[in-house]
């Protein structure tokens, strides 16, 4: 991973879009620093479209595409894309799955909660689960001491042994039902909303996060960005971003975004 400050000024004024997680990319210890919002602001005026790929549920997906200085939000791990038109004043919200399939999937997933609380000590239903549509997120360092990696890792073979997808983040797991992730709504996006073949653009977009769920991101765009704190999980990532910031969470995240609009 090469330091973001030597990224190419050529490769710079050809970025149009910022894909970013949230957690712990744009936030700090839980929180949005003010250097981190102002960061998006900037972007925005800029011209440099700014989406959230994150794990983070519905309802808060819902409050992002209408409050923030962004251009649409993909959440739940690629479950939907929400996209908020100001000048209709219309939520577009597109799911993976249907509301019949959603509805099946969460009696499945309830089973797997009640095996997960009962075999895992110390883990949780995530305080936001009360706002998911699509998926079950069980805490594990938000609002709980954080678990040993052998029971994070217990968690997701608990998950994959009823054939449901899982992934961790910072802070949760998250387990689901289909065959998508963080990149495959990603591309559904685009496709839909800006009329464009992702693969067609790769070389103008930046992705940006900060653990495992990205992933897939990381393998995908050549210009994928860590803030600093991915190097917690650098033994356990397949697939590593391109280039690096100095700081953590979300001054990594301003730190980025000031090298993109100077």
């Amino acid at each position: 991973m090469k330091p973001i400050k030597n990224f190419p000024q050529e490769k710079r004024s050809a970025i149009t879009y910022l894909l970013t997680d949230i957690d712990d990319t744009i936030t700090h210890e839980g929180r949005i620093p003010a250097t981190a919002f102002c960061a998006m602001e900037n972007l925005e005026n800029a011209g440099i479209k700014v989406i959230p790929i994150t794990g983070r549920p519905g309802g808060w997906c819902d409050h992002i595409a209408r409050m923030w200085p962004v251009h649409g939000i993909v959440g739940e791990n690629g479950a939907f894309y929400f996209v908020y038109d100001t000048i209709q004043k219309k939520m577009i919200r597109r799911y993976f799955k249907t509301d019949q399939e959603r509805k099946q999937d969460q009696i499945k997933l309830d089973q797997v909660k009640q095996k997960i609380l009962t075999t895992i000590p110390g883990c949780v239903v995530s305080a936001d689960q009360a706002y998911r549509e699509a998926d079950l997120a069980i805490d594990f360092a938000e609002d709980v001491p954080l678990l040993a990696q052998e029971d994070i890792d217990k968690i997701v073979d608990i998950f994959e042994s009823f054939n449901a997808c899982a992934k961790i983040s910072s802070i949760h797991v998250n387990g689901w039902f289909g065959d998508y992730d963080k990149l495959t709504m990603t591309q559904i996006l685009f496709k839909e909303i800006f009329k464009t073949d992702l693969d067609s653009i790769k070389e103008n977009v930046i992705f940006v996060g900060d653990s495992l769920n990205d992933e897939p991101m990381f393998e995908y765009f050549p210009n994928a960005v860590g803030v600093a704190n991915v190097l917690e999980f650098c033994d356990r990532l397949r697939f590593k971003p391109a280039w690096i910031t100095e700081e953590k969470g979300g001054m990594g995240f301003a730190q980025l975004a000031n090298i993109l609009v100077l």
